[in-house]
């Protein structure tokens, strides 16, 4: 792993990257969408997860997050650990016409790595990159709340409905988030600065 992308600073407030091995698109769905939400939930309780900004595309999600104890690196492990687990086994259990082949995948990315048992979800890359200032936070929430709008799947932001772009609008996300420093809303893009 290139040292440029390690969390360092384990309490300071990261830029991250989840990555679907071989970009699969899971969260096409929104039962795999509904188990990240329900795992940043847990954690902002029971782990202490400061959670400021983040998307959920169709193979990846962008966060911006910090660890209230100082812990980030293991927070992360913990949560793709967990949605891992969550999805592959909901793969196996719920409806799901792609099951075999997503499944197959899965076993493909995990015969490749020693330390891997029987599947791999996630990449091994987190992509951290630490926030240092004011401007670079809101240069990454823009950027992952453009995401949707840059895909084709929303015309403004705050329309999708698994980021936090509604919250930073409005307050009205599916899922609180912290909030960091002043924002002013540019209503034509519906993003923050």
């Amino acid at each position: 792993m290139s040292q440029g992308y390690q969390i360092i600073n384990q309490s300071a407030i990261h830029y991250l990257t989840f990555q679907v091995v071989d970009w699969v698109d899971v969260f096409s769905r929104q039962i795999y969408r509904d188990i990240v939400l329900d795992s940043f939930r847990y954690s902002q309780k029971e782990k202490g997860l400061w959670l400021y900004s983040y998307v959920i595309m169709s193979n990846h999600v962008h966060l911006i997050a910090a660890s209230k104890e100082g812990q980030l690196s293991n927070l992360v492990r913990d949560i793709k650990k967990f949605t891992a687990a969550k999805i592959l086994k909901a793969i196996e259990t719920e409806p799901e016409s792609r099951r075999e082949w997503m499944l197959k995948r899965f076993e493909f990315a995990a015969r490749s790595k020693s330390n891997m048992t029987s599947s791999q979800f996630w990449t091994h890359e987190n992509h951290a990159v630490e926030i240092f200032s004011d401007k670079f936070f809101f240069q990454k929430a823009d950027y992952i709340h453009q995401n949707p709008v840059r895909a084709g799947i929303v015309a403004k932001a705050a329309d999708y409905l698994y980021s936090s772009a509604s919250n930073f609008l409005d307050k009205s996300g599916l899922i609180d988030v912290e909030y960091y420093g002043t924002r002013i809303i540019d209503t034509s893009r519906n993003i923050t600065f």
